[in-house]
């Protein structure tokens, strides 16, 4: 067999084990046709030699915000996608958002194809962002998204006025969903404590960007949480937790998971590596603390991250994901919305932060690859799962993308070999369009050397950077999205068997 592409001399690892040295993957058509030994090369071949590193899947960030509307200094999918493949992401799944004004979803997704299509360096899905579910949506619309559409993932808020849906409607779009075999992610805060102490803290005056983290404490977080497993429960209904920061809330998810129930967890880098400390800014611009405020925010304890450490080693979080929500810092219409007459008001200040291009390095510094066993978070085979194969089972990509097998898309991170990849983490070394990185000064012991997507080496750090074009990127139409955690068809507490088919429609 002539292929076009054959990876030698690599360490190749999956969700589930480390293979031996040495052996060779065979690429023809975009696809991994074959892992091997001694495969036969021509010279119109592409060799790349690993030199004994370590190959792993390439990267699925399944929570990215790029051009949305609400979000106007950000990144958009030339800058966003560029950053992903820069950092060894080959796939993302980012978020078309309907308007609570908007009765349709369909004018939105078009607008959001628009603004994608040929311009992305990277493969990529959407999300749907639902904030008016109205009936014809849940029962026309959604089955269209699912089977024509391949989009198989709604987004929900239980926060943000603009934005957030009530537990009737929550319990309404998970039935849908269930029926479809989508995927439901949520948002969970409690949208009226926080709204009750930010009024608290801006007639007190204290609007610094540093009250953002006192204005959403972790009860917000574990309250909503739990309520969102309880709504989930009731309607048999898998769910996934984006974004967690709180051990108490990650423990309603370990306590779901140990009944079985199909409730799934992800967490972020700002919330394993960043403490709210960073929001109170320079000496000589406190302002700048605007630049870490995200929701939910950064924790105040080391022993917060330790938690959330513990819960990426035990299996509790089903995904790692960036939740890349970047606006610019130095704009008046990016973070600098939260200045109001020359004052500070972190209630206007834009949340999320940047971290397509820095989620793989930074998790992957702290594995086996790279410190010693005593010393590493978590083994390489958990890494795989965390940042690829998970995503790609639950959001429909199984079979496709996020693993290193014959058949799979030729979508490859080959790594340094020892510690040749070690850099420090500076916003002039990375791809994004914004002007600031929250991990400025990190120091990380790998960076991908070589990102692969279909069979094309689209990152080549040592030899010319970003390789691949703009419109190589393609849009992924989606199956249903697989269980991971649990099973349905469990029953809730207290219920008699078979006792929702009295109700359930």
């Amino acid at each position: 067999m002539d292929f076009d592409l054959v990876v030698k001399n690599g360490q190749i690892v999956t969700a589930s084990e480390i293979l031996p040295l040495g052996l060779e993957i065979g690429v023809k058509g975009g696809k991994i046709s074959c892992i091997g030994t001694s495969l036969p090369t021509t010279p119109a071949t592409k060799v790349i030699d690993a030199e004994g590193a370590y190959i792993t899947p390439g990267g699925i960030d399944s929570h990215v915000h790029l051009a949305q509307a609400n979000s106007p200094t950000g990144d958009d999918w030339e800058t966003g996608s560029r950053s992903a493949i820069a950092g060894g992401t080959t796939t993302i799944i980012a978020f078309a958002s309907q308007e609570r004004h908007e009765e349709s979803l369909m004018p939105v997704l078009q607008d959001y194809h628009a603004k994608s299509r040929a311009q992305s360096y990277c493969d990529y899905g959407f999300h749907f962002i639902l904030t008016n579910p109205t009936k014809h949506i849940l029962q026309e619309e959604l089955p269209i998204l699912a089977e024509e559409e391949g989009i198989t993932s709604v987004k929900l808020y239980m926060t943000y006025e603009p934005m957030k849906v009530n537990d009737r409607e929550l319990l309404e779009i998970m039935l849908a969903c269930r029926k479809l075999g989508m995927t439901t992610m949520i948002h969970a805060e409690n949208s009226d404590m926080i709204a009750l102490i930010i009024e608290g803290l801006e007639a007190n005056g204290n609007t610094e960007p540093f009250f953002h983290s006192i204005a959403r404490p972790r009860i917000a977080e574990d309250e909503a949480s739990y309520r969102a497993i309880s709504l989930a429960e009731l309607v048999d209904a898998p769910i996934l937790i984006v974004h967690m920061s709180s051990e108490t809330a990650m423990g309603h998810v370990r306590k779901a998971q140990t009944r079985l129930l199909p409730v799934h967890a992800e967490t972020c880098p700002h919330y394993l590596f960043l403490l709210s400390e960073e929001i109170k800014g320079k000496p000589h611009d406190h302002f700048s603390g605007a630049k870490h405020v995200c929701s939910p925010p950064l924790r105040h304890h080391a022993e917060d991250l330790e938690a959330l450490w513990r819960g990426i080693a035990n299996g509790t979080f089903t995904v790692f994901s960036s939740d890349h929500a970047p606006s610019k810092y130095d704009h008046p219409g990016g973070k600098k919305l939260g200045i109001v007459d020359g004052i500070p008001r972190f209630a206007k200040i834009p949340n999320g932060v940047p971290g397509v291009e820095t989620r793989m390095s930074l998790l992957f510094s702290q594995t086996e690859a790279c410190l010693s066993p005593d010393e590493a978070r978590l083994g390489l085979p958990r890494f795989v799962q965390l940042t690829s194969t998970n995503a790609a089972k639950m959001y429909g990509l199984g079979g496709v993308k996020g693993s290193i097998a014959p058949g799979y898309d030729a979508d490859l991170v080959i790594w340094h070999p020892g510690n040749k990849g070690e850099c420090v983490i500076s916003q002039n070394m990375l791809h994004h369009g914004v002007d600031y990185t929250p991990f400025e000064g990190m120091k990380m012991r790998n960076w991908p050397r070589y990102t692969v997507l279909r069979g094309q080496i689209v990152w080549d750090k040592d030899g010319g950077g970003v390789l691949g074009e703009m419109k190589y990127g393609e849009y992924l139409k989606r199956g249903k999205g697989q269980v991971v955690v649990g099973k349905t068809g469990g029953r809730a507490h207290g219920m008699l068997e078979n006792e929702r088919r009295y109700w359930m429609q």
